[in-house]
């Protein structure tokens, strides 16, 4: 299997507007460039091989156990290491959904089966995907909100895929890195079920949620000591940068950036699912900060889009999907006014 193509590649390219990754619109929060700043001195030092420091932080923003939390270089390295250690030999996850899991599951030659999102349903996961869990997988892996579709599972079905996977022994992933934009994550997030079911794990990151996609810091949560003492022995040494840790830090107490994205992604994503809706696009039910759509008039959008210098998602590499399909982050509202003038002059083209 080759390299995925994500979204967020801005270079070899000429780019003024980049719809291609998720983050949050209001970019980095200026607690975090203004710690990053006055930490330059200790980036000539070693990191903290354990992250002392933003574990206790976390621990408290998120009102876990301090050996609940694992950090890594990013949710993409999490992922990784959560299967080498895990080393399973049947897996099942979605289509379409992030294709790390399955580039993270292949690289252990683990056999993967797919569970399929369909048009009909909005792709939105139901309770179908219980007859997919059976005693001969070893790991389920979910994202919830699902990327690229933007639908997030009602946490009744979750659970029932938690106890489920338990019965079966099979240990469960949930992907959580888009959770915090939706308008309450407390009533989706599967975080209160971590204590009884240790077979379960979250994965998180403050790379979306913060715009830190340069800095590299994602974290996992389960009570099974164990997986987590099996990923430690998977992780490189000083595996998360200084100037992550503290960027990590720094964002956390900036406790009003997480509701002014909130309040905005809310906003512009209503904005721009009337407006791609008018220009004839399928807009499906997103609820993260990202739009998920396809258009029939047009399978060459996202090339006319960039030769006006402006970067979105095909999602046609994502499988079950085609070229009719794509995903635009949700911008501040100037931007989001650029896409929608651009894709109106494009449509009318044709």
């Amino acid at each position: 299997m080759g390299r995925t193509v994500h979204g967020g590649d801005l270079y070899g390219r000429r780019v003024a507007l980049d719809f291609s990754s998720n983050i949050s619109p209001l970019g980095l929060p200026e607690t975090v460039g203004h710690a990053l700043i006055a930490s330059m001195e200790a980036w000539d030092n070693y990191p903290d091989p354990f992250c002392r420091d933003l574990t206790a932080a976390l621990a408290q923003h998120e009102a876990v156990p301090k050996d609940w939390i694992h950090f890594g270089n990013g949710a993409a390295d999490l992922i990784f290491r959560f299967v080498q250690a895990l080393r399973p030999r049947r897996a099942l996850t979605l289509a379409p959904t992030f294709s790390e899991y399955e580039c993270a599951l292949a690289a252990v030659g683990c056999s993967i089966s797919y569970h399929t999102l369909y048009e009909k349903d909005e792709f939105r996961l139901t309770e179908t995907i219980l007859k997919k869990i059976n005693p001969a997988l070893d790991v389920v892996i979910l994202c919830n909100p699902n990327n690229p579709t933007g639908q997030a599972a009602d946490r009744v079905l979750l659970l029932r895929i938690i106890k489920r996977c338990e019965a079966c022994k099979a240990v469960l992933l949930i992907d959580e890195c888009f959770i915090s934009f939706l308008d309450d994550p407390d009533a989706w997030t599967v975080k209160e079920f971590l204590a009884a079911h240790p077979n379960l794990a979250i994965l998180r990151a403050f790379t979306k949620l913060y715009a830190m996609a340069g800095l590299r810091l994602g974290y996992l949560l389960c009570a099974d000591g164990e997986r987590l003492r099996a990923m430690n022995i998977c992780e490189p040494p000083w595996n998360v940068s200084v100037p992550a840790q503290i960027a990590g830090v720094a964002a956390l107490s900036d406790e009003g950036y997480v509701a002014r994205t909130r309040q905005i992604v809310r906003q512009e994503r209503g904005y721009l699912t009337q407006a791609l809706g008018r220009l004839g696009a399928v807009v499906f039910g997103s609820q993260a900060n990202y739009i998920f759509f396809k258009l029939n008039a047009c399978r060459d959008l996202e090339q006319r889009l960039a030769e006006r210098g402006i970067m979105i998602r095909p999602c046609g590499n994502y499988r079950g999907l085609d070229n009719r399909f794509y995903r635009v982050a949700v911008k501040m509202h100037n931007e989001n006014e650029k896409l929608v003038a651009a894709m109106r002059a494009v449509m009318e083209g044709i």
